[in-house]
């Protein structure tokens, strides 16, 4: 009877799993897919807290692991409740290295079961890939987390790609020979495969640029998917299968799209250092001309008498954290008769869909946000585009200057609006750390300051316009 119904329950955690990410593929649906999802997940843990029988046992340390789901939960629940938007990338790859490190550490303790038995060489086999998969996505996911806060630099060093190479070669040479030699004699060599992919996680993402920290976030969490998924073949759970497989698909496919936004593939994401100080140094080579700055009261006025304005948000918007007030502009001008639209581009901030929580957490219309390809369009028939702490995503270099490296990706073009203000705390290159040419072009203009200050009186202005 118990197995049963831990069988029904988790085929209910599957399917609310399943529902949960339909549901988030739309923001109007988002929180409740988020809610059916994690309700499906409580339902599976509770079953397997007190129905999971193996040998004719069931668990019964449950002091232990209630104490464990406590501590984690109150952890997880505080870091959430207190997390800015603008940290957020980093909390989605220090939770995701969570996961990793979880996957390894069962296939540590799996394998402790294993020694001096005779095991089948399936289970050694998804031991041996949760192992290194998780310890993968666990390192690389805490540099990452590193690098998107500024404490870990880039560094890479010659021949460090081949190097990388020949580490992760010798790993899976070391996890093959243990798979067909595995005895009391060799165990050891299970740690130094461990150890191996730690620092092969490490080595893997430290010399990628900063720029190309969306993707290798997505790709990490494709791998941590996979990663569960091994566990769920080891337990024969069902619904940490399925959870695994989603994610590892989902993570996959989003890397995969987050790739052809920017015309670029993984293998040159992964290899390119895009972002890094070499593209730092080629961006800064000369001056393109000059800029012109922009005063409030007349953008104010400019704003205030358009017929259509396209606003483009970026980091510099999470940044100063001025979602609330950019509802704010737009309601005002919406009042004044102007239509208001936003531009997002696929990896505008430092996530795939960082804009788009953003501003939803403002309670702007998803009805408003339009993607590149809708918004391109509207840029010909725009008055005005204002670019909020946007850069890279709308460099016109991306299509005219093939020496530059973001050349080939598609970007949000502005400049084919009549009037472009830019709002930057100065003129110093964006993530990609390349200069951008719009800034010189004759018809953008500068706003120079933080985004919420500079909104805040713009409004002010246009209220008294």
């Amino acid at each position: 009877m118990g197995l049963s119904l831990l069988s029904f329950i988790y085929l209910v955690g599957s399917v609310t799993f399943i529902l949960g990410l339909k549901m988030l593929s739309h923001p109007d649906t988002a929180r409740k897919g988020n809610l059916v999802a994690a309700a499906g997940m409580t339902l599976a843990i509770i079953g397997t807290i007190f129905l999971y029988e193996e040998n004719g046992e069931r668990l019964h340390n449950h002091l232990w692991i209630f104490g464990g789901l406590l501590i984690g939960s109150i952890t997880g629940w505080i870091a959430a409740k207190k997390v800015k938007m603008t940290a957020m990338p980093e909390m989605v790859s220090l939770f995701n290295g969570m996961g990793g490190a979880c996957a390894a550490l069962i296939s540590i303790n799996e394998y402790g079961h294993l020694v001096g038995r005779d095991a089948a060489q399936g289970t050694l086999l998804t031991i041996l890939l949760g192992l290194i998969i998780g310890s993968v996505s666990f390192a690389g996911s805490i540099i990452a987390w590193g690098k998107l806060n500024g404490r870990i630099k880039d560094f890479a060093f010659k021949g460090q790609q081949i190097g990388n190479i020949i580490l992760l070669l010798l790993t899976l040479a070391a996890a093959a020979y243990l798979l067909f030699n595995l005895n009391n004699d060799n165990y050891w060599l299970f740690y130094i495969i461990f150890v191996a992919a730690l620092v092969y996680g490490v080595m893997f993402v430290l010399p990628i640029g900063g720029a190309d920290m969306p993707v290798v976030i997505s790709l990490l969490n494709s791998f941590t998917g996979v990663a569960a998924a091994c566990g769920g073949f080891l337990y024969n759970n069902q619904v940490m299968l399925t959870g695994g497989i989603l994610v590892g698909a989902a993570g996959t496919l989003l890397t995969m799209l987050m790739c052809k936004a920017m015309n670029r593939s993984l293998t040159n994401v992964l290899i390119g250092s895009f972002g890094g100080s070499s593209a730092a140094a080629a961006g800064t080579k000369g001056e393109q001309g000059s800029y012109k700055e922009i005063s409030l009261s007349d953008a104010a006025v400019c704003m205030s008498y358009a017929n259509k304005v396209m606003i483009v948000p970026g980091y510099g918007l999470a940044v100063a954290q001025a979602q609330h007030v950019c509802h704010e502009l737009e309601k005002l001008l919406e009042e004044k008769g102007v239509e208001v639209k936003y531009a997002i581009h696929p990896v505008a901030g430092r996530m795939p869909g960082h804009m788009n929580v953003l501003l939803a957490e403002a309670d702007v219309s998803y009805d408003k946000l339009l993607e590149m390809e809708q918004a391109n369009d509207e840029f010909k028939t725009s008055d005005v585009v204002l670019v909020l702490g946007a850069n890279d995503v709308v460099n016109p270099a991306a299509k005219s200057d093939p020496a530059s490296p973001i050349y080939g990706m598609p970007i949000l073009e502005v400049e084919q609006a009549k009037t472009v203000i830019v709002n930057k705390r100065s003129m110093k290159p964006g993530y990609a750390g390349i200069e951008n040419a719009l800034f010189f072009q004759p018809k953008t203009s500068m706003l120079f300051g933080d985004a919420k200050a500079a909104l805040q009186k713009l409004v002010a202005e246009i209220k008294n316009a």
